[in-house]
């Protein structure tokens, strides 16, 4: 049977431990002078605590292909066939640099993700599904392509004040939509992230987010996670008790994840997030 690596980036916030056949490479994370690489010489944790008492706006940079190149030559000592799924190439250049490293070698495949953090996490577990169950990594990839529009990735900022810092919205929408309690919903649409609708109070929020999961529906047999921004999960939970008619008798567990640096740098702490792929996939 071929043997199977998958690969990505840190954007896709994997939890460790990681899967063994799971590779994932670090985007860099700048405060100012001071440079860390995302996962590895920092975590979620401290990266928030420095968010949010720092100066500094910070910023990533992008996995440089030098770094596809090492792994994927590793992969063809090992007898692995590659398949390497990436942040969306709208929103990193990552992608750029994991297709430029893998001219040079056979039984490599590239996948745009076209999305972020748990959109894409979902899609790299799909992938690892389907390793596990035997496929090759020519089929993995043509079945991501196949399913990645399918892939729902919205969520709920608890403040505007870092979509302003990221340069998204200005500081009278900011100063305004803090002053009204509005919460920005968004959704990762086509590999960009764009605001679909507005809420005032976190109540409403959930019940605007519990209409977008309703347009689409679910697909409880493929992977789907929440997420939340920050060092508390408190506004997740209310999130999730606000929508166990989307998820009772559907699921055992819920899978939550924290979100980290490529999402939380323009999020801030305290965001709502879900991943899934919708019913039509």
């Amino acid at each position: 049977m071929e043997k199977i690596r998958i690969i990505t980036d840190s954007g896709a916030d994997f939890p460790f431990p990681l899967p063994e056949n799971l590779t994932v490479l670090p985007l860099t994370i700048h405060f100012g002078d001071e440079e860390y690489r995302d996962g590895e010489t920092i975590d979620y944790k401290t990266f928030y605590e420095k968010l949010t008492t720092g100066g500094c706006f910070p910023t990533t940079s992008l996995v440089p292909p030098g770094e596809f190149e090492a792994v994927f030559r590793r992969a063809r000592e090992a007898e692995e066939s590659v398949v390497a799924v990436t942040l969306s190439g709208k929103l990193s250049g990552t992608y750029q640099s994991a297709v430029l490293a893998a001219q040079d070698f056979e039984n490599v495949y590239v996948v745009d993700s076209l999305n972020a953090t748990l959109g894409e996490q979902i899609l790299v577990r799909y992938a690892l599904r389907l390793a596990d169950a035997g496929k090759a990594a020519g089929e993995i990839a043509a079945e991501l392509e196949r399913i990645k529009p399918h892939v729902n990735l919205i969520g709920m900022p608890d403040t505007l004040e870092y979509l302003h810092r990221g340069g998204r919205i200005s500081k009278a929408v900011a100063v305004l939509g803090g002053a009204l309690s509005i919460r920005p919903v968004l959704r990762v649409a086509d590999g960009v992230v764009t605001m679909i609708g507005k809420a005032r109070g976190s109540k409403n929020g959930n019940n605007y987010l519990i209409q977008e999961v309703n347009k689409s529906g679910i697909d409880f047999t493929k992977p789907l996670c929440l997420g939340y921004t920050g060092l508390s999960d408190a506004l997740l939970q209310r999130y999730i008790a606000d929508s166990t008619r989307l998820w009772e008798g559907k699921i055992d567990t819920l899978p939550i994840c924290p979100v980290g640096a490529t999402i939380g740098t323009h999020l801030g702490p305290d965001a709502v997030i879900l991943a899934f792929f919708d019913s039509r996939a």
